[in-house]
């Protein structure tokens, strides 16, 4: 299903549990204008359809201990679908590693990783990713700050696109 096949409330919905994920049915259908077992009942099928995948907390990686966070930007010997795959496989198995995208280009993954420390990072890479089979080399960049780290897409966009093409 695409974005298009949505209606103007599914989106509202959308956009609403994206930006709050806690909120009552109740506070959910009053923000999106519909009364509350319609609203339910469109937050049931966008899960089934899997527009919604999941519920999560945003919780504050710094608050719970995690000082480091690292982008590193991994290259492979082999870029072979199975190579890829086990190096993906592999990523999911990596407790440090909270995100992995792979690239085109001179890069072949970008790995978002936090650890308690440096030197707990440090023993990461040099005893996991770095030894990893079919990685040629990796580079690192320490995050110093973040200034945005907005979940979800930008409804904002796709509502003024779908205006524009209506």
């Amino acid at each position: 299903m695409s974005a298009n096949k949505l209606d103007e409330i599914d989106r509202k919905i959308l956009a609403e549990l994206q930006a709050d994920g806690r909120m009552t049915n109740v506070e959910l259908a009053r923000r999106v204008g519909i009364s509350a077992p319609p609203c339910l009942r469109r937050v049931r099928t966008l899960e089934e359809a899997g527009y919604i995948r999941s519920y999560h907390a945003d919780v504050d990686t710094r608050e719970l201990g995690f000082e480091v966070q690292v982008f590193a930007m991994v290259r492979l010997h082999s870029q072979a679908e199975a190579d890829l795959s086990a190096f993906e496989t592999r990523c999911r198995n990596w407790p440090l590693v909270r995100e992995c995208h792979m690239l085109n280009g001179e890069i072949d993954f970008i790995l978002k990783c936090v650890a308690l420390d440096l030197s707990s990072f440090q023993s990461f890479l040099t005893e996991e990713l770095l030894r990893a089979d079919n990685v040629a080399s990796v580079k690192t960049s320490l995050v110093i700050r973040v200034a945005k780290d907005d979940p979800g897409v930008p409804f904002e966009v796709l509502e003024d696109r779908l205006r524009r093409s209506a």
